[in-house]
């Protein structure tokens, strides 16, 4: 256990942290995954936008690396442009 009391705090809010990480993590993939589902072009192409946002947002709070969310959004783009 903790002796210090700045480590007690540091301890609470990494667990905030890491809760918040992994949901905004989870619908982000839930997102990507529904996407790479959809056959049909016009909503893929409306949902697109959202999807790269939400990438952009994890890679920038370093949730996820930038390179991933790079390599996701040139991945999905492609797929999209291929329906």
């Amino acid at each position: 256990m903790a002796n210090h009391k700045s480590a007690l705090k540091r301890i609470r809010s990494n667990n905030a942290k890491r809760l918040r990480n992994r949901y905004y993590a989870k619908t982000t993939r839930n997102a990507v995954r529904k996407l790479r589902n959809t056959s049909d072009k016009a909503q893929a192409q409306e949902s697109l936008p959202k999807v790269v946002a939400l990438l952009d947002k994890l890679a920038k709070k370093n949730v996820i690396h930038k390179n991933k969310a790079s390599n996701l959004k040139s991945k999905l783009t492609r797929y999209v442009n291929k329906l």
